[in-house]
């Protein structure tokens, strides 16, 4: 059995016996993390963690395949969440560092640049990242020292628990509209799977897929199993 065959095979196995509250995972709202067109037929959630070496491997390896395919030409819109794997520490404060960057309306430049470190990071990392991207220093400083939107980046790995997912990364794709239903459910990746993995999924869900009608998502209900080899939750 091949390594990724095996990762495969346990992933299923961990998502199948996690029992998913069908309850909402909440509202998708444009909080300046969502990246593509709002009226996309497709959502792809990413809950995932600055200083996770697989996160980082999706971001340099799958990323550019998918923003490129799906994202650029308005098939897809995604959208990131926070899953810091610890209760505290560098994961924690990138995720604040990120949050505070984006308060100023600068969320995805402090995304890549967290991301392009590999995943090295230090608590001295962050300011000096702001000063580069031009941020007011004063007002970073404050929001980062004081740990604003710590509640909010915990609320993120919450709602990913209730997906069934307790790891990183972990994705979920669903209709924009209307979100999971039992005809339609979300699909689950429960991992930085290549390029074609995600493509299948999306393709095949592209190729039935409604008109956008450009209206938020809430993504609750069912979650099934993918038509490949990887994980759906029940």
């Amino acid at each position: 059995m091949t390594v990724l065959r095996l990762f495969r095979t346990l992933a299923v196995l961990v998502l199948v016996l996690a029992p998913l509250t069908l309850a909402s995972a909440g509202s998708i709202v444009d909080d300046g993390r969502i990246r593509g067109r709002v009226d996309a037929p497709l959502t792809l959630i990413e809950y995932s963690d600055f200083t996770c070496g697989y996160c980082v491997k999706f971001f340099k390896e799958t990323w550019p395949q998918l923003q490129a395919k799906y994202i650029d030409t308005g098939k897809v819109r995604f959208v990131y969440r926070d899953y810091p794997r610890a209760d505290q520490g560098v994961a924690v404060e990138a995720a604040v560092a990120a949050r505070c960057a984006g308060a100023q309306g600068r969320y995805w430049p402090m995304h890549d640049r967290l991301f392009s470190s590999g995943g090295r990071l230090d608590a001295r990392s962050f300011k000096g990242y702001a000063k580069v991207m031009g941020l007011d220093q004063a007002v970073f400083a404050k929001c980062f020292d004081e740990r604003q939107h710590l509640d909010a980046v915990f609320q993120d790995r919450q709602e990913a628990n209730r997906w069934g997912f307790h790891g990183t990364p972990g994705f979920i794709l669903i209709r924009t509209v209307g979100g999971p239903s039992a005809k339609e459910p979300a699909i689950a990746i429960p991992g930085a799977f290549p390029f074609e993995e995600f493509a299948n999924e999306i393709d095949r869900m592209l190729a039935t897929a409604p008109r956008s009608q450009a209206s938020p998502t809430e993504p609750s209900g069912t979650t099934a199993v993918a038509q490949n080899s990887q994980s759906i939750i029940y």
